[in-house]
């Protein structure tokens, strides 16, 4: 099996699976019960924060743990939205968010909130400038994803940032869901408010995940209850989840430093190669993040080479994994400024540092042959 859907979602660490288990097997209490087994759980949760916040080089109170990235950005978005409401109504992202930020701004835009969705350029890049001239008196937040999770395009976090510093009133929501791992963002003192992070896009488990809030940032809380996660996430705690999740954070930094190298070389060559392909079009930058590589074949269903390739044990997609089956165009592609047959047809490899080259090679060499078949039936 050659795996390069790894942005969908990655192949769970053994270590990993390792902690969830032990976890599970003797920390079962509620970090919230008052005996012995209850102290003991909830000092391990505490240990839990104590490393994630290490790790983020952030305080322990900023981290909350949470189901993942869909949870993580709702939390973000409309809890700065429903808290900040009576000082302003207005939000700024752009037009290639993950489908769990775009459609939390236009579930807002339906209880009169206005939404300026920022576009991009043929790089799936946002203007700085454009950000700038799209704050109003009114806005209460910006959010802008790191990393693209169709094109892999890479977002002028720090930039953005510093403009936020300049506007106290209003706060700075990153989706870092895509960048985890693969692309260096710094969080303290870098203007950002809100980050989203989930564990099952760095090996580890589904279901997993962190919202960094800063010190001092208030959230109207999504859920009310027994007042865990710092009253923003009620509901008791899934420990075994959080130490996996650290567990996986850990192992993919160490991974970062040690292969970021491999990850880049691994990209290269899938590019020079599909670039002599004359079928494909490449719809990611050369300035994209490395483990992401989207491209186009005009003319073929990109459903049709998914399952003509999957036949094979090779695994890529089109899209989001949370809209795949909507087989209609890609909205981030389109956003680009690129064609609709180009938008319809787009592919996507996504990378992990488990990949080798000649697992490149070979998907390279079966994509070919593909190609020609497929060619040959539509003939």
């Amino acid at each position: 099996m050659i795996y390069l859907d790894n942005s969908a979602t990655t192949k769970p660490h053994p270590e990993v699976l390792q902690s969830f288990q032990q976890v599970s097997t003797s920390f079962f209490a509620n970090p919230s019960s008052i005996h012995i087994l209850g102290g003991e759980t909830e000092k391990l949760l505490l240990k839990s924060k104590e490393q994630a916040a290490n790790l983020l080089n952030v305080y322990e109170d900023e981290i909350i743990f949470t189901s993942g990235g869909t949870e993580g950005n709702n939390i973000a978005i409309k809890g700065i939205a429903l808290q900040h409401q009576g000082r302003g109504k207005h939000i700024i992202t752009s037009e290639i968010e993950h489908p769990s930020v775009y459609e939390a701004c236009k579930s807002l835009e339906a209880l009169g909130f206005q939404i300026t969705y920022l576009p991009v350029n043929e790089t799936g890049v946002v203007s700085v400038e454009d950000v700038k001239r799209a704050i109003q008196p009114d806005t209460i937040l910006i959010s802008i994803m790191h990393v693209n999770n169709e094109i892999g395009s890479i977002q002028p976090i720090k930039e953005i940032g510093e403009i936020a510093k300049n506007h106290p009133k209003l706060f700075f929501h990153v989706d870092h869901v895509q960048g985890l791992g693969k692309v260096p963002i710094t969080l303290s003192n870098s203007g950002i408010d809100l980050c989203t992070m989930s564990g099952h896009k760095i090996h580890g488990l589904k279901g997993t995940g962190i919202l960094y809030k800063r010190r001092g940032v208030k959230l109207f809380p999504l859920f009310h209850g027994g007042d865990q996660e710092l009253k923003i996430r009620s509901g008791t705690e899934n420990l075994a989840g959080a130490v996996a999740f650290v567990k996986a954070l850990r192992l993919i930094k160490e991974r970062q430093v040690r292969d970021s190298e491999k990850l880049f070389q691994l990209n290269l060559y899938l590019r020079q190669e599909l670039g002599e392909i004359e079928e494909v079009v490449i719809n990611s930058s050369e300035q994209a993040a490395p483990h992401i590589l989207n491209f186009s074949i005009p003319g073929l269903k990109p459903e049709v080479m998914i399952h003509t390739l999957g036949k094979q044990g090779i695994f890529i997609s089109t899209k989001s994994a949370c809209s795949s089956k909507d087989l209609d165009e890609s909205r981030i592609v389109k956003a680009c400024g690129f064609s609709q047959d180009r938008a319809k047809s787009a592919l996507r490899v996504s990378l992990s540092y488990d990949n080798t080259m000649d697992e490149i090679k070979t998907f390279i060499h079966k994509l070919k042959e593909a190609i020609n078949q497929l060619k040959e039936v539509m003939e």
